[in-house]
């Protein structure tokens, strides 16, 4: 018989004699797996089992009453384990454990925290309980040809030692390796210390969790009795075991206390999991059972592991462990982890709610090779296989992708761009290219990335875009191009004229500017002509004065000085006016007699998609469903095309032979068909943003080291000289020529016409009210006629000079005085007559 097969059948063979004695209580097994077994059948005779070592995550209090969990569950130590991995980086671990329910359910565990962290158990490594040390040793030979070199170890203290020793003597433990293991090697520090000198040689480097248990007096007190009683050290699982004991003993006490006693009844009939009835007879059922277990629920006691207290799903109340590194013959905490402050070099009870502020979570770590630097934690597989890269076969703008005819090689830019970032990484990579497609025409990218995705290629290189719908199938490197789309059509180069000065501005434009000379000079006149020589004289002369007057500060050139305060502000906001009109008017002057311009139907993509012109994009690519999804355009108006010859076809025909009006693509696609096209160019801005980049598996650690290399080509300049190999390539140049641009429209000065009119109409208004308001309180003379000559007579004084204004006003007034005397005289004579 096994060791392992005969440990349970002993363990087994003790439970059944217990229960067969009219048991109250039952306290372990030590095995998980017997454990299991045991809670049905306490659950039957309702005796409580109490086990301080069954951690077993899938073992729940929930699901049998009778059951009581006196230590944590494994699922505290994985999403430590869990925790730590994610601290440091990693995406990959192997798990290596023995194939039992706790091994098994432990990994389960593991890999749902993992996922948690968006890490993974990349193999599950199970070792037979019945293994020998050959078996492990094969075992362990497979595990150093896997990629991961993140090795998590959850076994027990029986087989612990021997997977270490056999690693030991595979090198496995040498640099670059990552150990981490359950509590089951504190476990032995604690009890064996001192070990083996080969023990401890196979366990350096080695990161382990143990139950953190806070220093007492009862801690003390309960190893200096268990020093002088045994050799044996003292492990958390003695604690737990003493305070196992306690804690039974004070729930019989209450029992007690409350009128409990003993008593027993047969035992009912039971099946086993096939359906078969098994022989109790022997058995009792204790009648106090559902009471006592009340009894222990309401225990709350402090003994030699702290604070005792079950949670509402009758757990122990806060797990926490210690974070443990192997150094020499002893041993150094690192850190503690706790499940409210998780990570922290602070023990639990100083951090219990918020995690440590610090970004040390842990201190440093001596890892195996007795190196402090953080091992990467992969390494590419030492199976002999070179790395499957699939790679397009283009069959148009081969300059990025192509295969060499009659041999596995492949020439371009981004061959040259991934060879270059491999040759940078501090590590061999084999790989062969494997072709894609069948070179007539362009594959999909999307089923190429998909077949990384499924395991068919561990990478894929080439020109392939970063897309959404990609992503979430395969993990992308650091972009090494910039890309986006565009559209080109046929454009025509547009000469300079004749009448070239008059473009920078639209009609619309010329006439108000024409209109604004006019009515400013007559402005300035009203405000001038009064006090000011200058604008006096004939009718035609003053015409002639405020035209010029107005023109001629075009060019600043005027002549006439202003007297009125009125006049100066206007004029000073409108020279203001011009010089914006004018310096507007050279600089768009310039660009269009010294600038080459191009003149093309399409404006953009908003206009390609208010026509109903038929539009081409490259065929097999990402862009039809971008242009009908995205932007709204009828799948009927897109043409697939493949060549560049097709595109140069499709774009001359137009779409009224049979072609395209435009061309939607990718930029470097573009930018590589027009270096030979000079009749076609670029309309619009790119309307998208994104760039091109090599495809690993999710969670791939090549992926990031491939970025990095990326990266420093571009801070090298080598990527910019491989890019010049290939792409620089143009037979035209397009330097200084650009789309027309649209004339300077009227909208774009309506805030400056607004100014200058707003001015204008509050100086007449200044100017006038106060003359109207001193005519109309001067009296009429009586022999003065009607309303017309009253008018006229208005004019007439805002025409006249301010000097002679006055005078007359004057002059009214003695007229108008001896007026009305003379009257007066005329009334008293009469009077007296009478």
């Amino acid at each position: 018989m096994t060791r392992g097969n005969r440990e349970l059948k002993t363990e087994n063979e003790v439970a059944v004699q217990f229960l067969e004695s009219e048991s109250v209580a039952l306290i372990g097994p030590e095995s998980s797996a017997v454990t299991h077994m045991l809670s049905y059948v306490v659950k039957e005779l309702q005796v409580p089992l109490l086990s301080f070592t069954a951690n077993d995550p899938t073992l729940s209090s929930l699901q049998c009453q009778f059951f009581f969990r006196t230590t944590h569950s494994d699922l505290f130590q994985m999403a430590a384990i869990a925790d730590i991995i994610d601290y440091y980086e990693w995406k990959q671990v192997v798990a290596i454990y023995i194939d039992d329910d706790r091994g098994r359910n432990g990994i389960t565990s593991l890999a749902d925290q993992l996922a948690v962290k968006r890490s993974k158990i990349s193999h599950k490594v199970p070792i037979n309980p019945d293994a020998t040390r050959v078996d492990i040793q094969y075992v362990l030979l497979q595990v150093s040809l896997m990629e991961s070199r993140v090795l998590v170890v959850h076994t027990c203290t029986n087989w612990g030692l021997d997977i270490l020793d056999v690693a030991q003597d595979l090198g496995m433990m040498d640099s670059g390796y990552v150990w981490i293991t359950t509590d089951w090697l504190s476990t032995i520090i604690d009890i064996s210390s001192p070990l083996p000198r080969k023990s401890i040689a196979a366990m350096q480097g080695v990161i382990t969790l143990r139950s953190y248990i806070k220093d007492s007096d009862l801690k003390r007190k309960f190893a200096t009795k268990w020093e002088n009683l045994t050799t044996f050290g003292v492990s958390t699982y003695s604690l737990y075991a003493y305070d196992t004991i306690w804690l039974l003993a004070r729930a019989l006490d209450a029992y007690f206390d409350k009128g409990g006693n003993l008593s027993f009844s047969k035992a009912p009939p039971m099946k086993d999991s096939e359906g078969r009835f098994l022989n109790l007879d022997s058995f009792s059922v204790f009648n106090g059972g559902k009471i006592l277990v009340e009894n222990i629920l309401s225990v709350k006691m402090n003994g030699t592991t702290g604070p005792i207290e079950f949670t509402s799903d009758k757990s122990l109340d806060f797990p926490a462990f210690e974070v443990i590194n192997v150094i020499g013959t002893g041993f150094r905490t690192v850190g503690y982890w706790s499940n409210s402050s998780r990570l922290s070099t602070s023990p639990p009870e100083t951090s219990k709610t918020n995690q440590s502020s610090s970004s040390e979570l842990l201190y440093s770590i001596v890892w195996p090779g007795e190196t402090v630097k953080k091992p990467r934690g992969w390494v590419l597989p030492q199976n002999g296989k070179h790395l499957k890269i699939g790679v397009p076969i283009r069959a148009s703008f081969q300059d990025f992708v192509k295969e060499v005819n009659g041999t596995d090689m492949y020439v371009g830019y981004s061959i040259d761009v991934f060879a270059a970032a491999v040759n940078l990484l501090p590590y061999a990579v084999p790989y062969k290219f494997c072709s894609y497609g069948d070179g007539h025409k362009n594959p999909s990218y999307t089923d190429l990335m998909s077949h990384v995705d499924a395991g068919v290629f561990d990478a894929a290189v080439g020109d392939i875009a970063i897309i959404t719908n990609r992503t979430r199938m395969v993990d992308f490197t650091q972009p090494y191009i910039e890309s986006g789309l565009v559209v080109v059509a046929w454009v025509r180069r547009l000469s300079s004229g004749t009448w070239a000065f008059f473009k920078p501005f639209t009609a619309e434009l010329w006439c108000v500017i024409g209109i604004s000379f006019v009515v400013v000079g007559a402005v300035v006149w009203i405000l001038e002509h009064r006090k000011n020589n200058e604008f006096r004289g004939t009718p035609k002369q003053q015409v002639v004065t405020a035209l010029w007057f107005s023109f001629s500060t075009l060019f600043f050139s005027h002549k006439q000085n202003m007297r009125s305060t009125l006049g100066r502000f206007v004029v000073i906001l409108w020279l203001f006016v011009v010089l914006i009109i004018s310096s507007s008017y050279t600089a768009s002057l310039t660009s269009i007699l010294t600038v080459q311009k191009l003149s093309s139907p399409i404006e953009g993509i908003d206009s390609l998609k208010s026509r109903k012109d038929r539009i081409g994009y490259q065929e097999s690519s990402f862009v039809r469903n971008y242009l009908v999804k995205e932007i709204g355009i009828s799948e009927s108006r897109l043409v697939p095309l493949n060549l560049p010859e097709d595109y140069d076809k499709a774009l001359n025909d137009g779409p009224d032979n049979g072609g395209v009006i435009a061309v939607v693509d990718e930029r470097p696609y573009i930018e590589l068909f027009l270096s030979t096209r000079c009749q076609f160019s670029i309309v619009g801005q790119e309307f998208t943003k994104n760039g091109w980049g090599f495809a690993f598996p999710h969670d791939s650690p090549l992926a990031i080291d491939v970025s990095n290399a990326i990266l420093k080509l571009s801070e090298t300049g080598e990527l910019q000289r491989i890019h010049n190999k290939w792409l620089m390539r143009s037979a035209c140049s397009s330097q200084g020529a650009e789309l027309a641009v649209e004339r300077l429209e009227l909208k774009r000065f309506k805030g400056l016409f607004l100014i200058i009119g707003v001015a204008c109409f509050l100086s007449l208004l200044v100017y006038l009210v106060p003359i109207i308001h001193g005519y109309t309180r001067q009296k009429p003379h009586p022999s003065e006629s009607p309303r017309a000559r009253r008018i006229q007579m208005l004019i007439s004084s805002i025409d006249e000079k301010g000097d002679s204004v006055n005078a007359h006003s004057k002059k009214r007034i003695r007229g108008a005085s001896s007026f009305r005397s003379n009257v007066d005289d005329a009334y008293v004579t009469g009077d007296r007559s009478a």
